[in-house]
């Protein structure tokens, strides 16, 4: 790395490529508003983790195999953090507008800064806690109200456990398996899960009734908001930790809004406004100060999966457009960095 370079600015990088291409995301996920949900998620995180295994294949990453009790975090990760989350955000729409679910998953930096640290045995720090409540009320007024009925907020709150799950469960094996096995193992699982619920419920020749706008959608997911955005968040993770790393989740909705707004749709509310001032003071307040400890786990020593083949560190969820001529080995310094 660069000296000139603050330690903390590549990770933040990345989790913020992370949190840009999931918030854009936003209008292609419309357009599979009546496609077979399981199918689609099947097809989208099984063609993840082909990429990503063709992707870490080339970058010189080994992608190791989970042993004992890292089999149950990757499947808490893969079955809260993915296959609930997705249902109970696609359930909970039916119940509550959407400002709520987005408001609820506004509140993950709080949960993550109170319950990261002590996943990597540390303790929550005061300026910590204070800048992850002020992105949740910046994020919060990006998103605005909405109504809900009871079973709405219950769903809202399985949206919030199962966003904080995606971060926190992964803490654990991102010192042994590094960002890029972390993905392929959750992926894989999570295809594997959508799958074996999309047999009985949507059948054999559901995949035969998504048409090329959907098929096209999917991709988009599968390549942007899976296979890159997982990389780089882990990435981001393993590098600042689940506390600091959490402070990043504000940028979503402000990404969000912007799509909204390249894509033809009114110019954002002075409230919006506001709100996105107040995830920026909230993210300079939390990755501005002192660092704290080692952020990782085993960041010095490097696991089997995470620091194998040093030659081309491993990529982090990379911007679509931060390369041109050779995304592999970008992914891969922005990741490990």
């Amino acid at each position: 790395m660069n000296p000139r370079v603050p330690r903390r600015a590549t990770p933040a990088l990345a989790g913020t490529a992370a949190m840009v291409l999931v918030g854009g995301s936003v209008a292609v996920s419309g357009v599979l508003a009546a496609a077979p949900l399981l199918t689609a998620q099947a097809v989208r995180y099984a063609g993840a983790c082909l990429l990503l295994l063709a992707l870490a294949r080339l970058a010189g990453r080994r992608v190791v195999a989970p042993r004992g009790v890292e089999w149950l975090w990757l499947l808490g990760v893969a079955g809260a953090g993915l296959v609930v989350f997705n249902l109970a955000l696609v359930r909970g729409a039916a119940h509550a507008e959407p400002a709520v679910l987005g408001v609820a998953v506004a509140c993950v930096p709080v949960l993550l800064a109170t319950l990261g640290p002590v996943l990597e045995r540390r303790r929550p720090r005061a300026r910590l806690l204070v800048a992850a409540a002020v992105v949740t009320a910046g994020a919060a007024l990006v998103q605005g109200v909405g109504r809900a009925d009871a079973a709405g907020l219950a769903l809202a709150a399985v949206v919030l456990a199962g966003e904080a799950a995606f971060t926190l469960l992964a803490v654990p094996l991102l010192d042994r398996h590094g960002p890029w096995g972390v993905s392929v193992h959750t992926t894989w699982l999570a295809a594997a899960v959508f799958g074996a619920l999309a047999l009985p419920v949507e059948g054999v020749g559901a995949v035969t009734r998504l048409g090329r706008a959907e098929l096209l959608a999917v991709g988009y997911l599968a390549v942007g908001v899976t296979a890159a955005a997982f990389v780089l968040w882990y990435g981001c993770v393993h590098g600042l930790g689940a506390g600091r790393a959490g402070l990043l989740t504000g940028v979503a909705p402000v990404a969000a809004a912007a799509a909204g707004v390249a894509l033809g749709g009114p110019a954002p509310r002075p409230l919006v406004w506001v709100g996105i001032a107040v995830v920026a003071a909230g993210l300079l307040l939390g990755l501005g100060g002192p660092r704290s400890g080692a952020a990782v786990v085993g960041r010095a020593g490097g696991g089997e999966g995470g620091q194998r083949g040093a030659a081309t560190r491993p990529a982090s969820r990379a911007s679509s457009a931060a390369c041109t001529r050779s995304p592999t080995p970008s992914l891969a310094k922005i990741a490990e960095s």
